[in-house]
């Protein structure tokens, strides 16, 4: 870990997991009266900076919401730049992530993405799947509703197989079914832009994650915009549902 870490952010205090939700390319754009495919090329580079800097500062898991299940609404011409964008930018830095120690996820359905994305992303998770000095998830296709209902319908086949009993159904053996399987639940989830909903992500993962939304739109959220959120998350009191302790006199 760098020397880099703000002073005043407790390093025992620190979210293993930070989520981030990348919202307002395309109102960054406008504003800079250009394309919205400019706003999301720049947001990939604020991205690979948060990266770096979560990295850095020793946080352990990224997960960044780059493609929702919804996303396919958009114009064509936008989502087959989106395409070609995550393809690019593994192939240009998957190098750079491997040497940096980061390890590389994907989440969702990936089945519905351009055989030379599926392609291009397992070389990534496979070429990086040792590394551990950070994991950086990505989630592409992804949809939590269709993740919960993917989830029941595997259990259910188990069922239905009499491999498991009614009865052996818990929380764990549904947090194994779901894309997310072996990877902690969020501390922080970060939503730039305003806008404050989930967005159909991470919604059984996130019963107990700390929410932080500014109004930054995602390609100028810095390291000072981080920094700031992680001091918003350490000045909180994390009680998963028990009552604080009170001292007695």
């Amino acid at each position: 870990m760098d020397s880099d870490l703000p002073l005043d952010l407790n390093i025992e205090n620190l979210p293993h997991h930070v989520a981030v939700i990348m919202d307002g390319n395309g109102r960054w754009a406008t504003k800079q009266k250009l394309p919205r495919i400019a706003g999301h090329r720049q947001g990939a580079k604020t991205l690979k900076e948060l990266l770096r800097c979560s990295k850095n500062w020793g946080i352990k898991i990224l997960t960044a919401y780059a493609f929702s299940t919804e996303n396919w609404r958009r114009p064509n011409e936008e989502v087959d730049f989106l395409m070609i964008l995550f393809e690019k930018m593994l192939r240009h830095e998957l190098e750079e992530m491997h040497r940096q120690g980061v390890k590389i996820n994907f989440v969702g359905d990936l089945s519905a993405l351009p055989k030379s994305l599926q392609n291009e992303i397992h070389r990534s998770m496979l070429e990086t799947s040792n590394n551990q000095d950070i994991q950086f998830n990505v989630a592409v296709n992804y949809g939590s509703r269709k993740e919960i209902v993917n989830a029941c319908r595997q259990i259910a086949e188990l069922v239905q197989k009499g491999e498991i009993n009614l009865e052996d159904i818990n929380e764990n053996l549904i947090e194994q079914n779901l894309y997310t399987a072996d990877i902690p639940a969020p501390d922080l989830l970060i939503r730039t832009s305003g806008e404050k909903r989930l967005s159909n992500f991470l919604l059984w993962q996130m019963a107990y994650t700390e929410m932080y939304f500014t109004d930054i739109l995602w390609p100028d959220f810095d390291r000072a915009a981080f920094h700031n959120a992680l001091l918003s998350y350490q000045n909180r009191e994390r009680r998963f549902g028990k009552v604080k302790a009170v001292l007695s006199a």
